[in-house]
């Protein structure tokens, strides 16, 4: 027998307020005579206000004695629910394996609310003066976030407490020698004194027929300059110098270096600077040598293969060497000693802080700290080279970062989530050991899912200083390169000592769009959470008050951004 569901409910909203509707023309009654049931029994139902995902209706029966149509449709009901149970579940565990983010299910609660920002947050290449206030819908999460600020707070105190710039011990030369043992024998000690770059001869030992490029590893790892060194191999034979039967190529090395910092500006400093005609850049923009090549790092998820030597890398300066030589060889046909003005850059932005490979080819130091880093083989070799830097409030540069190589479910959530993340492993770390020990900790750098340390901008330059003097150094804010490019461009004309621009040439460079600026689709995610930039300029205050103090410039302390 059926029971009747079309009447007589009971309501009950929020157990507050007793409510009963009932059947017309019968009492208030549980068990009533129903004019649509027909005087059958009817079951009460009793509602609360609570949400309720409805998956299922089940008719209910009291008597056992049912036909067969009517158990197989029951059967088949459950049979049903079954299936869509099932297949809801696959998707939800589905959703989890593919997100790579085991932080929460891509299927969330439908009470689960959140309002993300609409308005994007400041451009790779935007001035902070130039973006208006962001208005946004703080989140469930964002209020949580402000209510464990304590907790994270003394995470902070915790690593400030710690934090000491002592002054690295220096390697000298034999030990470098050592270490690197090939490339000493390539790399002269003297250069041509007719050459602005760090140029000279090297005798080419192969026929017209040999392929100088063959072996190279940048050609053979990647096919995007497969084309390049094409247009090289043509070119080769009629850029050497044939003198008594004997050929001689000549060989190149960067005069200045733009060496970080990345998400600072560092590429549309390339692109302009590369518009002035005395300025020859590498092949690649960033060929990542110094810093990871030559220990045979490609991605460090690949792990390590074989390294990359020297002449690779000197490989990647040829189309400036050439141009290099044609003018030396019409100056000594000339008869003449007249500098060459061309001057070869090299912008890895990698170069300033990334020292991750250490662990793997040089022996541990007792304390944790890395006992050769990179500026020291530079350094061996080109005592004079320049460095250009740009910096930028390293609390922005840590969420541009994020954004741009964060590969799915970026939020300002998530961000949060490893920045917080970050910053115990950091404490962790600086609880048994120094802060160039932590900064430069392979294993910590890899495990924190945000690159806090990039930021530490005073521990590496006052290692770099170690070895480079001050005179040596630009370095720029790209807040200011932002707002005036082109008087950061004339700093940086007059600091590398080019020759002026005509007006046409300063105007493409100075008014050309900015480059490699933030995706449409990053900046749709809005700004950090207000919260998670208090918790970074808590953790980056220290260090850019020494920066500050370094470079005796109160705006790199970035108090007012």
């Amino acid at each position: 027998m059926r029971h009747c569901i079309n009447c007589c409910i009971q309501l009950f909203p929020e157990d507050a307020h007793k409510q009963q509707v009932a059947c017309q023309g019968g009492p208030h009654h549980s068990h009533q005579a129903c004019p649509s049931c027909k005087g059958e029994d009817k079951i009460l139902f009793r509602v609360d206000s609570k949400q309720m995902n409805l998956l299922a209706v089940l008719e209910v029966r009291t008597e056992g004695n049912e036909n067969w149509g009517g158990f197989l449709r029951f059967r088949k009901g459950k049979r049903c629910s079954l299936v869509f149970g099932l297949i809801i579940m696959t998707l939800v565990m589905a959703s989890y394996i593919l997100s790579g983010a085991h932080q929460e299910l891509l299927i969330s609660s439908p009470f689960h609310y959140g309002g993300f920002p609409s308005n994007p947050s400041v451009m790779d290449s935007e001035s902070p003066s130039d973006v208006k206030e962001h208005h946004y819908q703080p989140s469930v999460n964002n209020i949580s976030y402000v209510k464990d600020y304590p907790n994270i707070k003394l995470i902070i105190d915790s690593i400030a407490a710690r934090n000491e710039f002592t002054t690295r011990q220096l390697p000298d030369l034999q030990d470098l020698k050592r270490q690197e043992l090939h490339m000493f024998s390539v790399i002269p000690n003297k250069f041509l004194p007719t050459s602005k770059s760090p140029c000279w001869y090297e005798e080419f030992s192969g026929r017209n027929t040999t392929d100088p490029y063959l072996t190279n590893s940048y050609v053979l790892y990647s096919k995007r300059f497969r084309s390049t060194f094409d247009t090289l191999r043509k070119a080769f034979w009629g850029h050497l110098s044939h003198v008594h039967g004997k050929h001689f190529r000549l060989r190149c090395l960067p005069h200045f270096y733009i060496i970080g910092q990345p998400k600072c500006g560092t590429t549309d400093l390339y692109d302009r600077l590369r518009l002035h005609p005395e300025v020859k850049f590498s092949a690649i923009k960033e060929p990542h040598w110094w810093t990871r090549k030559r220990f045979g790092i490609v991605r460090l998820r690949d792990g390590l293969r074989d390294r990359y030597p020297v002449e690779d890398y000197l490989d990647l300066f040829d189309l400036a060497a050439h141009q290099i030589h044609q003018g030396l060889q019409a100056a000594s046909a000339e008869q003449t000693s007249k500098m060459n003005r061309i001057i070869i850059g090299e912008a890895s932005a990698s170069t300033m802080w990334d020292n991750n490979a250490w662990t793997f080819f040089y022996d541990n130091s007792t304390d944790g700290e890395p006992p050769f880093l990179t500026q020291d083989f530079i350094h061996a070799f080109q005592p004079e080279a320049k460095l250009l830097v740009m910096l930028r409030d390293p609390v922005e540069r840590l969420y541009s970062d994020y954004l741009y190589f964060a590969s799915s479910n970026k939020s300002a959530d998530d961000f949060h989530e490893k920045v917080t993340e970050a910053l115990q492993l950091f404490e962790n770390c600086m609880l048994d050991y120094s802060l160039r020990a932590c900064v430069y900790n392979n294993t910590l750098n890899n495990a924190m899912p945000v690159r806090l340390q990039v930021g530490l901008y005073a521990v590496y330059l006052l290692d770099w200083l170690t070895v480079f003097s001050k005179e040596q150094f630009l370095i720029l804010r790209l807040e200011d390169h932002a707002s005036n490019v082109k008087y950061t461009m004339h700093k940086v004309f007059q600091f590398l000592n080019l020759g002026p621009l005509s007006e046409k040439q300063e105007a493409l460079m100075t008014k050309s769009p900015a480059s490699n600026t933030r995706r449409p689709e990053d900046r749709s995610l809005g700004p950090m959470w207000p919260i998670t930039q208090k918790i970074l300029r808590d953790f980056y205050g220290p260090f850019n008050t020494r920066l500050a103090q370094v470079l005796d410039d109160e705006a790199f302390a970035w108090k007012t951004t």
